[in-house]
């Protein structure tokens, strides 16, 4: 199993404080940490591709606002909700006028920042400790025989789950 991401490591020691608090037991609760991190989030239709978007917003408290594409898969939404949440803790003062994410997680943003708001989303939603506990309870030694009740337990798709138990 992977260590947490350097993007993990890289937050105050109070979003991390934040982000644990909703991290007690699968499936963390991405809506509850968003809305007290301040974020404003709204599920709703989006164009065919995009999979969410982050905006200013003059109603939240963050001053942020998220949007998710409400036709996409829930385990989808949940990710996608996690990464527009890493955006904010890691990229605000890149986000402008607002910021939108592709199906490919692709927006205006490099590459490199993309990739580091995957890792991060990918450490709010399956948090190594939880993760780590929920694998040597599920009384399974093999990745292959639990992958699929790991992935619903914490909500994510199972390509996620193999990616952060580092099988893929």
């Amino acid at each position: 199993m992977k260590k947490p991401s350097k993007e993990w490591e890289s937050l105050s020691e109070s979003d991390r404080e934040i982000i644990a608090s909703h991290q007690a037991v699968p499936p963390v609760k991405v809506g509850e940490l968003a809305a007290s991190l301040g974020l404003e989030v709204k599920v709703t239709t989006l164009d065919v591709g995009i999979s969410g978007m982050i905006e200013p917003s003059a109603t939240s408290r963050s001053g942020f606002k998220i949007t998710i594409n409400k036709h996409e898969p829930k385990h989808r939404q949940r990710f996608t909700l996690a990464h527009e949440i890493a955006h904010y803790l890691l990229h605000h003062d890149l986000i402008g006028v607002g910021l939108t994410d592709n199906v490919l997680y692709r927006s205006k943003l490099t590459d490199a920042k993309e990739a580091e708001a995957n890792r991060l989303a990918s450490d709010i939603l399956m948090p190594k400790p939880l993760l780590r506990d929920w694998v040597k309870d599920c009384g399974e030694s093999r990745a292959a025989d639990y992958i699929s009740r790991a992935s619903a337990a914490f909500g994510v798709s199972e390509d996620a789950m193999r990616v952060s138990l580092g099988l893929k």
